[in-house]
């Protein structure tokens, strides 16, 4: 059984040498441990300094892409690699390497694919109120959408399955810890979350820079892939709430027209009605046909998986 764990960074220099340090060097129930950085084209010592601590990989991306594409990178990394379970950290030192073995336990033990590490952010010092509110409210969003008991949607630490990533698509280009929930969510795969404990803050977050831009980009990526793997309900609750209301309209208007005998025509309320139904009809529609893209997006993405399953191993026949 091999791990691997990644860790992402950004001019990490300073941070990346307490991070790797905290680092398990051997766990229960692991033959091989090694460490993957993902340099996502930092202009500090970054590289030298994974060098230098004895990382076994580093990956150097030329530019900056973000979070999401060097978790990606990582992935795609770890798994050419040979790694059977995938551990992705922060170079922050956020998490306690300690911490590792409870994420590992539930895969070795064929209870999940995906494993998540809760801080317990509602009860977080270092959170301000505000954070914590909308950490609250964004877990109870998220598992409305993926399905999934989620206390901590937004942690990074988290452990992953070989096969979990194989089937891991993340198309944001902000933040993967939504997608991925939701993801996981639509395709039946088992989630744990355990509780982890965390380190003081080292520095600010990069990631969330103001609350607004934070929460647009979250929304944005909550309701893009929602649509993509829940389309139908979504359409037709969006369609069904537009034909309740030109029903409501419209019997109001034969209401006041042939019960109380009215004497104005109410016109008005009687187009405003059919528009409402028209549009509420083709709002249905449009959601049978993403439902269809949707089929054909889930047969890609088998055959996507199968044949990058056939191809890692026989790079990594075990």
């Amino acid at each position: 059984m091999k791990l691997i764990i990644q860790i992402p960074c950004y001019n990490e220099a300073e941070t990346l040498p307490n991070t790797l340090q905290a680092l398990p060097r051997e766990l229960p129930g692991i033959d091989v441990l090694e460490y993957l950085v993902i340099d996502d084209g930092s202009d500090d010592q970054t590289s030298q300094i994974a060098g230098e601590s004895g990382v076994h990989h580093i990956i150097r991306i030329p530019h900056h892409i973000g979070l999401a594409g060097s978790f990606v990178a990582g992935l795609e990394a770890s798994l050419a690699r040979g790694a059977d379970i995938i551990v992705n950290t922060d170079a922050d030192n956020q998490y306690r390497g300690d911490d590792i073995q409870l994420l590992i336990k539930p895969i070795l033990e064929g209870e999940a694919d995906i494993v998540v590490g809760d801080r317990g952010v509602e009860n977080l010092l270092d959170f301000p109120w505000y954070k914590r509110v909308l950490q609250r409210l964004g877990s109870w969003v998220l598992a409305q959408a993926s399905g999934v008991h989620t206390p901590d949607a937004t942690s990074g630490f988290r452990a992953i399955s070989r096969k979990a990533a194989l089937r891991t698509l993340v198309l944001s280009e902000y933040s993967y810890t939504l997608e991925t929930l939701i993801q996981a969510g639509a395709k039946r795969m088992s989630v744990k979350f355990v509780p982890v404990r965390t380190n003081p803050p080292t520095r600010p977050s990069r990631l969330i820079r103001n609350i607004p831009e934070y929460l647009a980009f979250s929304i944005a990526t909550i309701i893009r892939t929602y649509t993509m793997y829940r389309a139908l309900r979504l359409f037709t609750i969006l369609g069904s709430i537009f034909i309740l209301a030109g029903a409501i309209l419209g019997g109001r208007f034969l209401y006041l027209r042939y019960i109380l005998n009215s004497g104005t025509s109410n016109l008005q309320s009687l187009i405003l009605a059919a528009i409402l139904l028209i549009v509420g009809f083709q709002i249905w529609l449009i959601g049978l046909l993403a439902d269809l893209v949707g089929f054909n997006r889930k047969i890609l993405e088998d055959v996507l998986y199968h044949l990058r399953s056939l191809e890692l191993d026989d790079k990594n026949p075990h």
